[in-house]
């Protein structure tokens, strides 16, 4: 309910944002409609291709932050699982499909969690605020890339600031005359174990314990708060990280600079759209994608910019935070 109540406030807010600018609202939210869901093309080509990335992450977002750790480095995490998945699909051994894909997969998580870690071991060893660190090292991910893309790993004609093409053999399935890949059946089963061991297992207790009072958690329930803090960071990197790989595979084919348009940072919005709730970052996810397909197609046929979009969705999460801010209090003073 509250993913449908923000889409709408979303698009409501779009339209007064695009007559005050002096824009057609109408032709706009048609452009934006038509861009996400006008077709079953439309759809699966572009709101879902883009919601696939969001979902994982969100994910990713979502457990860390009911963990109580703020890992703000999904993006990060993102590039390194990418950046792992090319360097194995263009360099590592000849394979069968399934293989490579798998092999790929694997480098992608395990290089997003071993970034993650980074934070995590300044957290628990040094107390190194994990908002900052992650930060930091999402810059490093974003350089670090565009190094590489230049050097080591720049394609043959060292022309263009990107890898080779991945083979044939590690890029992902596609279903029949559409872009979308199985990318987003393996996100869609990732969001289902993680709300399964959410709500269901004892890491999952332990690890919303911690989230909700570290110190009840250590001294009443006997939960080794740091190893649970630990574990949510190299889970959370390890998803952000198959999302990168998944992106490879399955969209861009190579990486290269840019090749995340702020997927990790996005997802963010999209983990407290769903309260953190893993089961709802799927809609919540598929939402942000319509609103990006959208916004791209309300850019090319109706001339405005899709970065009005992005301040829209902003102002609108920020005005979410602040109820449920206002709400909390409102309780505690009850």
């Amino acid at each position: 309910m509250i993913v449908a109540t923000t889409g709408a406030a979303i698009v409501l807010a779009l339209g007064l944002f695009l007559a005050v600018l002096k824009y057609n609202p109408a032709r706009a939210a048609y452009a934006l409609f038509s861009g996400a869901f006008g077709s079953w093309y439309a759809f699966a080509s572009g709101t879902l291709v883009r919601g696939t990335p969001l979902i994982l992450t969100g994910l990713a977002v979502a457990l860390a932050f009911r963990a109580g750790v703020f890992n703000i480095g999904a993006e990060g995490q993102f590039l390194m699982g990418a950046t792992a998945a090319a360097a194995v699909a263009l360099y590592g051994p000849a394979l069968n499909r399934p293989l490579v894909i798998l092999l790929c997969f694997l480098a992608g998580s395990l290089l997003g969690a071993l970034w993650a870690a980074i934070a995590a071991i300044l957290r628990t060893r040094f107390n190194v605020l994990e908002v900052i660190s992650t930060i930091m090292l999402n810059f490093a991910a974003t350089y670090l890339v565009s190094y590489l893309v230049r050097g080591p790993m720049q394609e043959p004609t060292h022309v263009y600031p990107q890898t080779a093409t991945i083979p044939a053999a590690a890029e992902l399935p596609r279903l029949a005359a559409v872009r979308l890949h199985v990318g987003f059946f393996f996100a869609l089963a990732a969001a289902g174990v993680a709300w399964w061991v959410m709500r269901s297992t004892a890491a999952g207790f332990r690890l919303r314990v911690t989230g909700a009072n570290p110190d009840a958690a250590r001294s009443a329930g006997g939960i080794d708060v740091h190893r649970v803090v630990f574990s949510a960071f190299a889970i959370s990197g390890a998803l952000a990280g198959l999302a990168g790989a998944i992106e490879v595979q399955g969209v861009t084919f190579a990486l290269y600079e840019n090749i995340s348009p702020g997927y990790g940072y996005t997802a963010i919005a999209v983990a407290l759209l769903a309260r953190l709730d893993a089961a709802l970052v799927v809609p919540a996810g598929i939402m942000f994608g319509a609103l990006e397909a959208g916004a791209a197609a309300m850019q090319r046929d109706a001339g405005v910019p899709s970065v009005v979009v992005s301040v829209v969705e902003a102002v609108l999460i920020l005005a979410l935070l602040g109820a449920r801010s206002v709400r909390q209090r409102f309780r505690e003073a009850v």
